[in-house]
C-alpha cells in the first residue's frame, strides 16, 4: 500500500516559480499545504489552484518556527519539503523509496546556475511525520537528527530535486550573507553548536570575510569532528586559509582530509586549486587527475568538479608550464564533456586565436562540440565570438542570416581579417563610441590613420592633454614623447595585442618599435604578448638583447628559459633556468628545473633537485619520501 505524503512550503512572493514547483508535485503527494509569511504578488492565487491548505503566518525572523508550523498541519504519513523555486522531474518515483522504509532520506539539491553550470549539496527534504522530528535554527534550518543522541534511520535518496533559484540575476550571495549575519549572530549567542558556528563560518566565507571564516570553522570542527557537514567544512576551512596567506597550513590540513574522504571531489579540486595558484604544477596535476576519475561526486560539488573544469584547470596549468599540445588536448576534452557551456566554448576560442588556429580547424571543433538545438544556444555562440572579436563572428552572421545591433556587425568587420571589410567598417565607425568597443574605435584610427575619431576616443576614455599628445603621435612619423601613463600603456599593449589578431604586422612592428624607443623597459611587456601569441622566434630575438643590458632581471632570464625550453633549446634553456634560482628561489623555480632534467632525462640532476626541494619545500606533495612516483607519470 502506497504511503502519503504532504508537501509543506513556506512562501513569500513567489509568482515567478511557484507553478512549475506545484506542477512537478501535484501527482506525487497526498496533500499541499502552503505557509505564506505575507506575500504581496500573485503567489497566493497559484497556490489556490493547487490546495486549499493555505496559511497565513506572522514572520518572526526565524525559518525553523515557520518551517514546525507548516508540519504541524501535516496528515500525511510522510512529510516533503521544498522551496518554491525547486521542482522534480517527470520521472521522480519518491512511492519506490518509500518502500525502504527509513525515517528520513538525503536528497541530491541541483542547484543550477547561469551559462549553464551548475553545484550540488545534499539535505534532507523526505521524513516520517509524528516521530519527534522537528527543525532547528533561525537561519540555516534543519532537523533535529544532527543530534549526538539521535534515534532516527536515514539514507540517500535516488531522486534529484532541482533548484533554478541561483539563476535569478536578482540573487547577489554576498548582499544575502550580510543580509541574514544578524540572526546568523544572535543564533551563534543563544546557540553555539558546532553546526551553528560551521554556518556562522560559511557567513563570513560568502562575505569574503576569510579570518573570520577561519576562527568559526575552527570553533566549529573543535566541538564535532564526525559531522555529516565536515567535508565541506574542511574544504572552506582550507581555502579560507590560503586567502588570509597560510598556504602551507591549508596544504596540510587537505592532505589529510583527502585520506579520509577519498571519494570528496571538490576537496581534491580545491587542493589542486590551491597548489597550482602557488605554482605547484605538479601536485596540482595529480589533483586534477585524480578529480576526472573520481567525477562529480561527494557530499557538495561544483558541477564540473570532476570533469570539464578539471580539464579546464589542467588546460591552463600547461599552458603556464608550456605543454602547449596537452594544453589544447585539456580544452578539447572539455569541450567534449561540456561543450555547450559558455565557460568552456570561451575558454578554447580564446586559446584558438593564441595558437592561431585555422577558421575551418575552429568551426570543425565548433560543429562537433557545441550543440545548436535553441536560439539561446545560438545566442551564447554569438555573445562569446563578440566578447573576444573572434574572426568566425563574421562567418556565424553570415551563416545564419543574422539581423543584430549595428556596432555588432561593424565588430564583425574589424576582425573578419578581411582588409575590404574592415574599409567598410570605417564607414559605420559612428556604430562604435561606447566605453565597451572605444579600443576597436583605436584600432580602426591607428589602421587607417584617422584622426576624426580624437574627441570620442578622449571622451570615452577620459584621457587627459597629455595622453592625447601621446596618441595623436602614433598617428604621425614621429616618436612617443613624454612619459606614458599605466592606463595608456594597457591600451597601448591591448591595441598590440588586436594588430596581432588581425595580422596587421607591419603596424605591430612600428608601435612595437615606438613604445621600445619611448622606454625600453617595454621589451619584456612586448615579448610576453608575442610569446603569448606563439611568435617565439622574435620575442627571443628581442630577449637576448635586453638580457645583455639586464643579465640579472628575473623576468628577462625566466621568460628567456621558458621560450628556449618550449622550443627546444634545452641548454640555453638549463642554462637560464640555472642562472634564475640565483635571481628567484621560490618553488616555481626549483619545478621549472626538475620539469628541464625531467624532460633532458638527467636522473643524476633530477635526483639532486628533488632532494633539495624535499628540504625547502615540505608542502610539495610529490618530492616526500613514499609518494607513488606512479601516480606523476601516468598523468
Amino acid at each position: 500500500m502506497d504511503k502519503t505524503i504532504s508537501l509543506c512550503m513556506i512562501v513569500k512572493n513567489e509568482q515567478k516559480y511557484l507553478e512549475k514547483c506545484l506542477e512537478s508535485v501535484k501527482q506525487i503527494v497526498s496533500e499541499i499545504i502552503i505557509v505564506d509569511t505575507g506575500s504581496t504578488d500573485e503567489t497566493l492565487d497559484i497556490a489556490k489552484k493547487y490546495t486549499p491548505n493555505i496559511y497565513s503566518f506572522n514572520w518572526v525572523n526565524d525559518f525553523s518556527v515557520a518551517r514546525n508550523y507548516a508540519i504541524e498541519q501535516a496528515k500525511s504519513d510522510y512529510i516533503l519539503v521544498m522551496d518554491a523555486d525547486e521542482y522534480f522531474d517527470a520521472d521522480v518515483n519518491l512511492q519506490e523509496e518509500l518502500k525502504k522504509d527509513y525515517d528520513y532520506y538525503v536528497f541530491n539539491i541541483n542547484n543550477h546556475m547561469k551559462f549553464n553550470q551548475s553545484f550540488i549539496h545534499t539535505a534532507v527534504r523526505l521524513f516520517r511525520n509524528n516521530i519527534g522530528l522537528k527543525y532547528e535554527n533561525r537561519l540555516h534550518e534543519h532537523l533535529n537528527i544532527l543530534d549526538d543522541n539521535s534515534k532516527y534511520r536515514g539514507v540517500m535518496s535516488v531522486s534529484t530535486i532541482q533548484h533554478v533559484g541561483y539563476m535569478d540575476e536578482e540573487i547577489l550571495e554576498e548582499k544575502k550573507h550580510k543580509r541574514n549575519l544578524p540572526l546568523m549572530k544572535l543564533e551563534v549567542q543563544e546557540n553555539p553548536t558546532a553546526y551553528n558556528l560551521y554556518n556562522m563560518g560559511k557567513t563570513y566565507f560568502g562575505m569574503n570575510d576569510f579570518k573570520k571564516a577561519v576562527t568559526y570553522f575552527q570553533k566549529s570542527y573543535s566541538l564535532g569532528k564526525d559531522k555529516v557537514y565536515i567535508p565541506e567544512l574542511l574544504t572552506k576551512l582550507s581555502f579560507a586559509l590560503h586567502e588570509t596567506g597560510q598556504f602551507e597550513d591549508a596544504v596540510g590540513i587537505l592532505v589529510d582530509a583527502t585520506r579520509i574522504f577519498p571519494s570528496e571531489t571538490e576537496m581534491k579540486y580545491i587542493q589542486g586549486i590551491i597548489y597550482a595558484r602557488n605554482g605547484y604544477f605538479k601536485d596540482a596535476e595529480t589533483c586534477f587527475h585524480e578529480c576526472i576519475k573520481l567525477g562529480d561526486q561527494g557530499t557538495m560539488v561544483t558541477e564540473g568538479s570532476g570533469g570539464y573544469m578539471a580539464h579546464l584547470q589542467l588546460a591552463d596549468m600547461y599552458e603556464k608550464t608550456n605543454q602547449l599540445d596537452k594544453s589544447y588536448l585539456e580544452r578539447i576534452n572539455a569541450m567534449r564533456v561540456k561543450g555547450n557551456t559558455a565557460h568552456v566554448l570561451q575558454d578554447y576560442l580564446q586559446f584558438s586565436l593564441k595558437i592561431n588556429q585555422s577558421a575551418d580547424e575552429c568551426k570543425q571543433i565548433i560543429e562537433e562540440h557545441y550543440k545548436l538545438n535553441t536560439i539561446e544556444d545560438l545566442q551564447n555562440l554569438m555573445n562569446t565570438l563578440y566578447s573576444l572579436r573572434h574572426p568566425l563572428l563574421n562567418h556565424y552572421l553570415s551563416k545564419f542570416n543574422i539581423t543584430t545591433e549595428p556596432h555588432i556587425h561593424t565588430i564583425a568587420k574589424i576582425y573578419s581579417k578581411d582588409k575590404n571589410l574592415m574599409r567598410t567598417a570605417l564607414e559605420d565607425i559612428n556604430n562604435l563610441g561606447n566605453r565597451e568597443n572605444i579600443q576597436d574605435v583605436l584600432l580602426m584610427a591607428y589602421i587607417f590613420k584617422d584622426k576624426s575619431v580624437m574627441d570620442k576616443i578622449q571622451f570615452a576614455m577620459n584621457f587627459g592633454v597629455k595622453e592625447m599628445k601621446i596618441i595623436k603621435q602614433l598617428f604621425e612619423d614621429e616618436k612617443l614623447t613624454g612619459s606614458i601613463t599605466k592606463p595608456l600603456q594597457n591600451v597601448l599593449f591591448t591595441l598590440c595585442k588586436q594588430l596581432i589578431m588581425i595580422e596587421e604586422f607591419e603596424l605591430f612592428q612600428e608601435l612595437t618599435q615606438k613604445l621600445i624607443d619611448n622606454d625600453s623597459k617595454n621589451v619584456l611587456n612586448i615579448c610576453k604578448i608575442l610569446s603569448e601569441y606563439r611568435f617565439d622566434e622574435l620575442a627571443i630575438d628581442m630577449l637576448v638583447g635586453v638580457y645583455r643590458e639586464s643579465p640579472n632581471h628575473p623576468g628577462i632570464v625566466r621568460l628567456l628559459g621558458d621560450l628556449c625550453f618550449r622550443n627546444n633549446y634545452f641548454e640555453d634553456a638549463e642554462l637560464f633556468y640555472t642562472k634564475l634560482l640565483n635571481l628567484d628561489s621560490s618553488y616555481e623555480t626549483y619545478e621549472r628545473n626538475f620539469r628541464l632534467y625531467e624532460n633532458n632525462n638527467d636522473q643524476e640532476a633530477m635526483m639532486k633537485m628533488r632532494k633539495e626541494m624535499m628540504e625547502k619545500f615540505p608542502s610539495a606533495a610529490w618530492v616526500q619520501p613514499g609518494y607513488d612516483t606512479r601516480i606523476l607519470s601516468s598523468n
